[in-house]
This record gives C-alpha cells, structure tokens and sequence, in this order.
C-alpha cells in the first residue's frame, strides 16, 4: 500500500523489492481501475463501511522515530504522520495536491511585492490537548525547519529556508505566510504540521518524539511502539472532530516481505504490500485479493560517471543506447496486467498530471549507434581473454557477495584492457535478477563485460551506492508532487568539498551539470503552473542527455488485502483517507 509520495524528508533511494520503498499517501472518494487513475482501491461508501474493528498493516520495520523532518524518518513515520497530523495539502490519484478541508478552509496567494500565502484554517481544528491548531504552530516549524538554528536536527530545509515571516493574520484562523523568494511548491510545507510543543523545543524535535506522539490532531492517536512485538497501535483519536474513524485501530507490524503471504493467508495480516512472485499464491487464497496500480516510484539504471570509463559521456550514451528499456517494462509489468510502456520521465510519472516522455534527449535503443559510440571513444572489437585486466572504475569489493561474469562474445578493449562494469545489486530480489541479467545481455551484445555483484540489503546504499562504489546500480527513486524541491539533491551537479572531496547530496551517479541546477531553480521560483512544468520538463530533456540515471518504468504498486478490506488497496499517489479505512458490513 503506497504510502506519502512526497515525504518532507530527504527522499530514500531505495532497492527495488516490494516493501521497500512503501510510502503512504490517501483515499478520497474514488477509486479506478489500473493505469487509468493511478490506484486501484477496494472502494467502499462510507454507510457500507462497519463501525470498529482492528486493521492489522504489514509494515518494513519499527520508524526510528515519529519526527517527519529528521534525517532518520521513513516510510512508517510518514504512514503514522498521515493518519495524526494536520496536513494542509494531500495528494490526489494524479499527484495534485489538494486542500485537505478538515484543516485548511482555503488559501489565498498574492504574488506582489512579496509572495505571501494566507492559510484560513478551519476554525474546528484542534489538537488533542484542546490548543486550537493555529499561527503558533505554524511559526514555531518555521523556526525549526529553516536553518538558521543548528540546535534542530533536520532533514533539509527546502522551502522553510525561503519563508522571510510567519504571523497570524486578522483573526486567529488566518496565518500569513510571506516568502522572501517565490516558491513554486509552497504547498508542499506544513504538511504534516506538529505542535508548538515538538517544533519549539530542540531537545524534544531531536528526541522527544521518538516513540510517541502526546499531542495529536488527526483521526487517530499513537497509542503504543512496542519494540518487542514490532508494532505500532494507532487508535481512534476522541478528540477528532472530522468523520470519526470508523477502524477502532490500526496496528502496523514489521513483518518481512517474503513472510507476508503466509502471514496474510493464516489471518495474521489484513494488508500488506507485496513482492510480484507472491501474487499467483495470494489470489489463490480464499478470502484474500490484490490491487494493482503504477506505484508513486520508479525504476532506473544508475551509472556513474565519477571516474573511469563512464565519466565519459560517449560510454554513458552507449550503454544507454544498449538497453531496450521497452522490454524490461514489458518483461516487468505486462505480467502483471499493468502499462508497460517504458517510463519516459526522471521527475514526473506517467500517472501524474504535466507527464512528458523526454528520453528522445538520449536517443531510442540502438545497437549500432551505440557501437559507434564506443567505437568514437577508442574502444574497439579485440580478443582479449577474460583473464585480461579490466577497465572499470574504483575497485569492487567482492566479499561482500558473489560475483557472476557475464562474458561478451568479442569484448572491446582498449590499451589491452577490456571495458567491464561493475553491477552491483542487492540480493534476495527476483525482479532484480531479471532486470539485471538482461541489462547485462543487452551490454555484452555491444562488447561490454560485466560483473555483477550481490550485497546483503542493509549494506547496499551505505557501502556501495553513496560511496560511489559501482559502475551500474539499479534502485528506485519515490515520486513526487514537487520535483524542483524534492529532486533537486538527486540531480544537482556535485561540488568539490573543502577537503577535496565530492559533495554530491542524493545524487549518487555523480553526474550532473549548471543547465540542470538552473532550470530547477528556476522551475522552483516560478508561480505560473504551466511556466513550471515547462521548466521542469527542460530540466529532464538535460538529464536524459546527460545520461547518469536511466528510468525504466514506473513500479508496480501490489497490495494484498482481506476481500473484507474497505478503502485501502494499490493508492499510487492518492493520500489515503484514514477514517474511511474498514472493514465491509
């Protein structure tokens, strides 16, 4: 179950198994057919819906903490935000962000001399100690998210940086909002909003909230973190003044992904997200079905470009060229019943609204252009013998996992060595052994040789992709509402450190250049909606061509669900609408 696509933290990379990049979004009324909308949702009326009872989630494992702004949020803390917290916007099924009405009554935007944003709350809302949600609260995370005071531990500052003052406005629904630069993505802030309490104290930001919530405003409240069970109890929250949950509970559980089914078919479970080799076993189980739905993330093949023969943009360009990303979509998701159309777009999904295929930036799958292209930059058809040194980038570090070679008929070489790539994948992942074999056939058909090395999962980003220690990776990137905010560390051009090294953000290809940096800045100062997606759509032309990161297709998103199960299921990009989530009278 998909759940917040733009989560205020930095976004995680994350490898390509099921569980792994779950991030909660939301249910309005509707829900749609694959591919058509976005989601795919067991949607129910709220009358049909029965009053109580204990929804029992599959989740990847306890969040570290309940604070969304900090380094070591996930998934689970954006999953438990949602359904506690105020949100000024959420997410609809195409990835607009919509007035959530339970807290924001309107929003008005004056754009002269100043950008200044003016919030008329809902004068209902309150947080569960009685405090009515208001200017306070919005001043205070300001103050704490905007990087001026070291003392708060935060993720990022995006968009909180730009804020020049916040106050309330003519009475005490109103808060004023005045920006010192424009900021497109304005909606992206206050989304979850925590109280003064969290956002005014350092101590109780960094730490104070790591296992519990003491003041909600939400239609559900942090009962329990049990560390021993790997739960977090979620229950209906009193002093709610929306519809009132109709689940008594949520409990959310970490429960491994290749456990999921059993647990599901053996009624541990009422919802879980899970891998594509577990779907035949669980619409074969009576009682249980699946939803499918592009997910709110996608696929793609890193190179980096930092050193060796990939930092040349020629070796980039041919291996892209190489690999007929129609096929891996097709060989992907067609099995599935879902679009396998191969995903033309590094910032906006197909499923979203503003979609644009851009990869003719690059060039279409082409053998011989790609032959041309290794040829241009001296790598040539040679009979060197597999023994022969190998022309890669940094060295591999093979005890970490096993390395399979996969040998091309007549490799190209040059000065005597041969060009292999080090493919580094976690292990443990079906569709990554699929998705990595054939990439790896596509090179050899052009005389590049690779070696593939599989690295237990929790070592993965940390030993390897963020240390630059591949040639090719494949992981994923979440989606999101906001790409020149969100995207920007992901594809910003590395700057030398003052130690020498390479501060390189999220961008783990280490490719990037000025053009790319401008048009998302630009993209992110500009208030016209079409101007924009203009913008941001240039930005990608430039980063297909640059060819550091190449997408593949848009995930599948796989819910499992009790056909009992109401208002839940494969919600791509859609916030889910807590207080609707049941169970089927």
């Amino acid at each position: 179950m998909n759940r917040s696509a733009n989560p205020p933290v930095l976004r995680a990379a994350v490898a390509l198994t099921a569980g792994a990049a779950m991030t909660l979004t939301a249910c309005s009324s509707g829900g749609g057919a694959a591919g058509t909308a976005g989601t795919d949702i067991a949607t129910v009326s709220r009358a049909g819906v029965r009053d109580g009872g204990t929804l029992r989630w599959a989740t990847d494992e306890l969040p570290r903490t309940l604070n969304a702004y900090q380094a070591d949020a996930d998934a689970d803390t954006l999953t438990i935000a949602g359904a506690t917290l105020p949100a000024m916007y959420r997410l609809d099924g195409h990835g607009s962000p919509r007035a959530d009405s339970d807290f924001l009554a309107s929003a008005d935007v004056a754009q002269s001399p100043r950008q200044v944003v003016t919030y008329h709350l809902n004068p209902k809302a309150k947080w569960s100690d009685g405090q009515a949600v208001g200017a306070a609260d919005f001043v205070a995370q300001w103050k704490a998210l905007n990087g001026k005071n070291s003392a708060f531990w935060t993720a990022r500052n995006a968009g909180y940086d730009r804020i020049s003052d916040v106050r309330q406005g003519k009475d005490a629904q109103q808060v004023d909002v005045t920006f010192a630069s424009p900021y497109a993505d304005w909606k992206s802030l206050f989304s979850p909003l925590y109280p003064t309490s969290v956002t005014s104290d350092a101590d109780t930001f960094n730490d104070g909230v790591r296992t519990k919530l003491p003041v909600v405003a939400g239609p559900f409240a942090v009962e329990a973190v049990d560390t021993k069970k790997g739960t977090v109890t979620l229950d209906r929250n009193k002093a709610w003044w929306g519809e009132p949950a109709k689940l008594d509970r949520i409990v959310l559980t970490a429960v491994p992904v290749d456990k999921r089914p059993a647990a599901l078919a053996a009624g541990a479970l009422d919802l879980a997200e899970i891998d594509p080799g577990a779907v035949t076993a669980v619409t074969g189980t009576k009682g249980l079905a699946v939803r499918k739905a592009p997910d709110a993330a996608y696929a793609q093949l890193a190179i980096n470009g930092s050193t060796g023969p990939l930092a040349d943009e020629r070796i980039r360009h041919a291996v892209a060229r190489a690999i007929d990303r129609k096929a891996i979509a097709t060989a992907v998701l067609r099995p599935l019943g879902l679009p396998d159309e191969a995903l033309g777009n590094h910032l906006v999904l197909p499923s979203q609204d503003g979609y644009r295929d851009n990869s003719s930036a690059l060039g279409t799958n082409d053998v011989q252009q790609a032959q041309a292209l290794l040829a241009d930059a001296g790598w040539t058809r040679s009979n060197a013998k597999t023994g022969d040194q190998a022309a890669g980038g940094p060295g591999r570090t093979a005890a970490s996992g096993a390395v399979t070679v996969v040998e091309p008929a007549a490799a190209v070489s040059k000065a005597g060595k041969q060009l292999t790539m080090r493919f580094v994948l976690p292990a443990d992942s079906p569709t990554l052994d699929d998705v990595g074999t054939r990439i790896a056939s596509m090179l050899s058909g052009i005389g590049i040789r690779t070696e593939i090395t599989k690295v237990a999962g929790d070592s993965y980003f940390q030993d390897h992709i963020a240390s630059g220690d591949f040639d090719l990776a494949l992981y994923s990137w979440p989606g999101t509402a906001y790409p020149a905010t969100d995207d920007t560390p992901i594809f910003a051009k590395p700057v030398p450190a003052p130690d020498g090294s390479l501060t390189v953000a999220q961008n783990y290809t280490r490719v990037g250049t000025d053009q790319i940096d401008q048009l998302l800045d630009r993209a992110g100062g500009e208030l016209d909606t079409s101007a924009a997606r203009d913008l941001t759509s240039k930005a990608d032309a430039r980063i297909w061509a640059a060819a550091g990161s190449i997408p593949l297709y848009q995930r599948p998103g796989l819910v499992a669900l009790r056909t009992t199960v109401a208002n839940a299921g494969a919600f791509g990009f859609q916030t889910p609408d807590y207080q609707n989530l049941g169970f089927r009278k």
